[in-house]
């Protein structure tokens, strides 16, 4: 699960206490800053990388759904299998992992992902190491996307209230690592050159779950596809109807910031160069 939503699902470290939304979410329009029409780029090629299965849907699922319905090619990839993600400390990690994979592969079919990859690295002990950034490369290289939209790795606290889990801000430096410098540097993990993989610059990266918006995606027509998506997670919603209700009502105060009825909140970074 991502770090902007109420602790009413489970993840690993995530407490399922059923508290009270923020006063200040992240994606929340930043008072001030001006923004006044909404995002109208849409990248042809994009990969979404996160911690954890649902991190994607509780995120950018309705951006990505309304840039895929438009004619967008996008793959998902989940870092974890999200097998610490319940409260049962007698529940099988491995049954779970499972459960989550396949909860995770109906939603990526809803929002029209052509492909989904997990790379079984140990829910709750991220790390942005070495090998996973080689994971990332291979699969940057591979699909050569035009953006990649992950975790924001910066934000560590929200508020006074919540802590930005581990495994949000591990996958996220992981991302933004394997986009710059590694992806486009021939000389980071040159075995995959040989094996035919050129380096490859993607020029945009799409955080999420910020605390620092700079653009805001109008997914009106595709918010539905996202909170279809988000029903798939059955085993980490304990009070769907609840998280339909914070869910909605951040969207809409996205919108506010740009005119339309809902929105998706990013910090967009430019890294052409």
């Amino acid at each position: 699960m991502t770090a902007e939503e109420p602790q009413t699902a489970t993840s690993a470290g995530t407490p399922a206490t059923g508290a009270g939304t923020p006063a200040a979410r992240p994606g929340t329009p930043v008072a001030g800053s001006g923004e006044s029409a909404p995002h109208d780029e849409r990248p042809a090629r994009f990969m979404v990388i996160v911690a954890h299965p649902d991190d994607a849907d509780f995120g950018p699922a309705a951006t990505a759904a309304k840039w895929i319905a438009a004619g967008s090619s996008a793959w998902l990839v989940c870092l974890t299998s999200g097998e610490a993600g319940s409260d049962d400390a007698s529940a099988d990690p491995l049954e779970l992992a499972r459960l989550r994979e396949e909860e995770q592969r109906r939603a990526a079919a809803i929002v029209g992902y052509e492909e989904i990859h997990f790379l079984h690295q140990p829910d709750g002990a991220l790390a942005n190491d070495l090998a996973v950034r080689e994971q990332l490369v291979r699969l940057i290289r591979q699909f050569r996307p035009d953006a990649v939209l992950c975790q924001d790795p910066t934000v560590v606290f929200h508020d006074t209230r919540f802590v930005n889990h581990t495994d949000h801000r591990a996958a996220g430096m992981a991302a933004v690592d394997a986009v710059y410098p590694a992806a486009r540097n021939a000389m980071a993990f040159p075995h995959l050159v040989r094996e035919g993989l050129a380096p490859h610059v993607v020029p945009r990266i799409y955080l999420f779950a910020t605390e620092q918006p700079n653009a805001w995606v109008d997914t009106s027509d595709a918010f539905e596809r996202k909170l279809a998506a988000l029903h798939e997670h059955a085993s980490q919603l304990r009070d769907p109807e609840r998280v339909v209700e914070w869910v909605r009502q951040w969207a809409e105060e996205n919108g506010k910031k740009v005119g339309v009825a809902m929105a998706d909140a990013f910090r967009v970074i430019h890294v052409d160069a």
